[in-house]
């Protein structure tokens, strides 16, 4: 479900960058065509060349303000980014993940102090309902990275973070893996579109 600040702030955005009045024909139709917020922020150069008035110049317009979008979502801090609970990595997450309409799976790789180090990183990117990720690549990067525990994550382009039997059987295998390596999972978080559910808090891992 879209929130409607959410979907008035991007019209406001759209129409500043384009230079269009609110109920322009570009803008009304932009919206009809791309109804969903999820829908919008992955809409395609060649999707928005097809609505009449525009061409490449505003079709580029638009997806350097959505990219813009993006990225103003994102929380902004230039403390060390520390995970003490379920949704302080839901914080950081679900601006990444839940406008995408692929799975991707992504992790943080954490020091011992808990502290996130560097950014997100996006380790396999699935079909429209798969993400699927080998435990050897995971725990590559997290040695790559020194860490010394991890946080995954992935998203249900559904909307809906239900855990699958699937990613309960993936968050087992990972987490038998990182006892091996000795870097434990801490937790699977699952965004769905602005939720999310906490796989530890859940008891299934």
């Amino acid at each position: 479900m879209n929130h409607p600040y959410e979907l008035s702030t991007i019209k406001s955005l759209l129409g500043d960058a384009l230079a269009e009045k609110p109920g322009s024909y570009i803008l009304d139709e932009i919206f009809v065509r791309f109804p969903t917020l999820q829908e919008l922020m992955n809409a395609s150069e060649f999707e928005l060349l097809s609505i009449k008035g525009i061409g490449k110049v505003k079709a580029r317009q638009i997806i350097a303000a959505l990219q813009l979008a993006r990225r103003l979502s994102k929380p902004v801090s230039t403390e060390p980014q520390i995970i003490r609970k379920p949704q302080d990595a839901a914080d950081l997450l679900i601006p990444e993940l839940r406008y995408l309409q692929q799975e991707h799976f992504v992790s943080l790789f954490l020091n011992t102090k808990n502290h996130v180090i560097g950014q997100p990183e996006t380790l396999s990117i699935g079909s429209l309902n798969a993400a699927i990720v080998h435990p050897v690549v995971l725990f590559r990067a997290a040695v790559k990275r020194s860490s010394t525990s991890v946080v995954v994550c992935h998203n249900h382009p559904s909307g809906d973070p239900t855990p699958s039997t699937e990613d309960i059987q993936l968050t087992q295998r990972l987490v038998e893996a990182g006892d091996i390596m000795g870097v434990p999972v801490l937790d699977h978080i699952i965004v769905g579109n602005g939720t999310y559910v906490s796989m530890k808090e859940r008891g299934l891992m």
